[in-house]
């Protein structure tokens, strides 16, 4: 924040641009959502889009790395022509998780973003505690899903890159299998 001092003795306040993306971010009360929709609770979420691309892009211009949800990221760089569109791919992607057994969605991703699903049988291949197989979506690459296999300590390899919904649907089995 910088505080300027006017002529009257008193302080004008005004917020740096970090200041108001980390507001503009910030997640509210998502702890209880069970998919992406009950997520969207945040500023990204309900602002006009062009309000939270103008904001998003000033940012970066200053911080190119900061942090931001993968469809803003996406709509950012012409990946995906809107929020709307997004948002979609998020509803699609839990409507087929959700009807599949021991696919748990996870609402705390990283700043600003819906949150992500892990596959909770995939936990009883370790032999030791780790993380499960787990589904992000992402500005990577057009697909827009990565799959993250069960693994246990540091050693997390690559990410899967999966071809879109179609191809989710398609080897979602598969993908339930990997360790």
């Amino acid at each position: 924040m910088t505080v300027v001092a006017d002529t009257h003795a008193a302080f004008n306040v005004e917020p740096t641009i970090a200041l108001e993306w980390a507001q503009a971010v910030e997640q509210h009360a998502v702890d209880s959502a069970r998919s992406p929709a009950e997520a969207r609770r945040g500023w990204l979420h309900r602002a006009p889009e062009r309000e939270v691309l103008a904001l998003y892009r000033k940012t970066t211009e200053l911080e190119p790395d900061v942090p931001a949800p993968w469809w803003l990221r996406a709509v950012a760089s012409g990946l995906l022509g809107s929020r709307a569109e997004a948002f979609a791919v998020e509803d699609r992607v839990a409507r087929l998780l959700e009807a599949r057994a021991g696919w748990v969605f996870v609402p705390w991703g990283a700043d600003g973003d819906t949150g992500y699903w892990e596959y909770m049988p995939s936990e009883r291949t370790l032999t030791e505690p780790g993380v499960p197989t787990t589904l992000a979506l992402t500005d990577r690459h057009p697909g827009l899903i990565d799959v993250y296999p069960v693994h246990a300590g540091e050693a997390q390899r690559p990410p899967v890159a999966v071809a879109g919904l179609a191809d989710l649907r398609a080897n979602v089995a598969r993908i339930e299998s990997l360790s």
